[in-house]
C-alpha cells in the first residue's frame, strides 16, 4: 500500500508541475517555439495543454534552448 500511495503522490507532483508549466507554456512559449502556433485560438491552446502537462520536461528544455539562443544571437 505504501508503494502505491508514494507512486500516486509522485504522479500528482509531476502533473502539478506540468500544469504550472503548461499554463505558462501555452500562453507564451508555444508561440516562441513554433511559428505556426503564433496567434492561434484559445481552443487550440487548451487542446495542447494535456500533452504539455505530460511532456513538460522536454518542452521546458526546448524552450530554454530557444531562449538562450535568442540571447546569444
Amino acid at each position: 500500500m505504501l508503494i502505491g500511495e508514494t507512486l500516486l503522490d509522485l504522479i500528482l507532483v509531476y502533473l502539478t508541475c506540468g500544469l504550472l508549466f503548461g499554463v505558462a507554456f501555452v500562453a507564451i512559449g508555444v508561440g516562441r517555439l513554433d511559428d505556426a502556433a503564433r496567434g492561434t485560438s484559445i481552443t487550440f491552446r487548451l487542446l495542447i495543454l494535456p500533452g504539455t502537462m505530460v511532456f513538460w520536461p522536454l518542452l521546458a528544455v526546448r524552450w530554454l534552448k530557444i531562449s538562450w539562443q535568442g540571447e546569444n544571437a
